[in-house]
């Protein structure tokens, strides 16, 4: 029988969503614990109480560094790892000039697969344990994304990204061949350990009506799957939909008029949204994901993440790498602090550290399973040391509560912070 293990910390633990309960709810204890039994946590509290419970377990004592759940990044593009940080583009000459060239490559499984390993590893580096990809179109693509994060025993969601029309030679399928292949890698995919599949139309410019509706109907046969794509990214974007589909009430309606919206649904940016839109996305279950680098990088505006959270949407925070300019969540969510700071709202850490966790998972209606410190969540994890440098040591040295010791962590820390990362309990040898 394999011993336990007391992990030794201090905590944080969310009883509910700090952007309605506030942050004051939120738990921490200086010297907290975590029980990890098979992979899983079985119990959180102060860690006298814990050692006195569990005398035979194993102890782990990271000191005063903060143990929390993985990071969980809900919007990536894996095939874009090589191309992160490409100067100069708006969104669609982004696409044709960086993305679509280097996606062409990701029919060749030897390239698809060192392309995996490393954004696994850059990944892994920042202390983020699960990811939600686009792949490309090549079945292949896919395979390597799911055998990689298969072999590491994580959490992973994934999909071929499907494309009928505006991109080049070589880069577009077909309605039925988006269809087929999908299911086919869904059915060889989906549930296989940790795994989960995502129908992933790339967006509504690059894919017929006839294929949205396809994909739509797949969807509907595997509600249990996510559905990922783009929304309302930017201006110009918005006015290229428009005239693609001049039947449609707006962009949501494109993918509404195909059953692409409900629970399960995740919306990538999403800052240029109408009322309609906005009513019909928190009535329908349906999530939005927040890409501060990407929508900074690229130009492309700023999300409103108090109103959204203040309406009761479902938000969850991504790098969006390769249009993201960083593989680091803490980046990530320096990068959403700054947003909320040019629309007003100076968003708290216990939220940002919320959305990079929990928050993420429940717009991947995995709430259940990750992104939580509570008995029964798998146990991946992210240990951070909040003196990692010196300018963040002699600030922190100064804090007078948690949250002035763990933000400029937050505002400051990179891959250094990472003093170690778990998935399902065991260390990952850093690379």
């Amino acid at each position: 029988m394999e011993q336990n293990e007391l992990l030794i910390g201090q905590t944080l633990t969310w009883p509910s969503d700090p952007f309605s309960a506030g942050w004051e709810s939120v738990r921490h204890d200086a010297r907290g614990g975590l029980l990890i039994e098979d992979g899983r946590i079985a119990a959180v509290g102060h860690s006298d109480d814990l050692r006195a419970d569990n005398p035979t377990a194993r102890v782990t004592d990271y000191g005063d560094r903060l143990i929390l759940p993985g990071f969980i990044d809900a919007h990536v593009h894996y095939p874009q790892t090589a191309i992160i940080a490409s100067w100069g583009k708006r969104l669609i000459d982004w696409l044709n000039t960086y993305t679509f060239p280097e996606e062409m490559r990701f029919g060749d499984p030897e390239y698809a697969r060192n392309a995996a390993r490393q954004f696994f590893d850059l990944s892994l580096a920042q202390g983020t344990t699960t990811v939600a990809s686009y792949c490309t179109i090549h079945p292949e693509s896919v395979d390597a994304f799911f055998a990689e994060a298969q072999a590491r025993g994580l959490c992973a969601i994934a999909g071929k990204t499907c494309m009928d029309r505006n991109a080049p030679d070589g880069l577009r399928d077909t309605a039925q061949s988006a269809y087929d292949d999908s299911a086919a890698l869904l059915n060889r995919w989906h549930g296989k350990d940790r795994l989960i599949y995502a129908i992933t139309p790339r967006f509504s410019p690059t894919s017929t009506p006839e294929q949205l509706k396809a994909l739509g109907a797949l969807w509907a046969d595997h509600p249990e799957c996510p559905m990922q794509t783009h929304l309302s990214e930017q201006l110009e974007e918005i006015d290229w939909v428009a005239s693609l589909f001049p039947e449609a009430r707006d962009y949501l309606d494109t993918y509404e008029s195909a059953g692409l919206i409900g629970p399960g649904a995740l919306f990538g940016h999403a800052i240029h949204l109408g009322e309609r839109e906005r009513a019909r996305i928190k009535e329908t279950g349906s999530a939005l994901v927040h890409c501060p680098t990407s929508n900074t990088f690229i130009g492309s505006g700023l999300f409103d993440l108090g109103g959204l959270k203040g309406e009761g949407q479902t938000v969850g925070l991504a790098t969006d790498t390769g249009g993201g300019s960083s593989f680091s969540m803490l980046r990530t969510m320096a990068a959403a602090y700054e947003v909320g700071q040019l629309r007003g709202r100076a968003t708290h850490p216990a939220e940002l550290l919320w959305l990079a966790t929990e928050g993420s998972a429940r717009a991947l209606r995995l709430e259940q399973r990750i992104g939580r410190l509570a008995p029964g969540m798998d146990a991946d994890l992210v240990v951070i040391d909040l003196a990692s440098t010196p300018v963040i040591a002699q600030r922190a040295a100064r804090a007078n509560d948690i949250w002035e010791a763990v933000f400029p962590t937050i505002i400051m820390g990179d891959d250094r912070a990472i003093a170690e990362v778990r998935i399902m309990g065991e260390p990952v040898a850093k690379v």
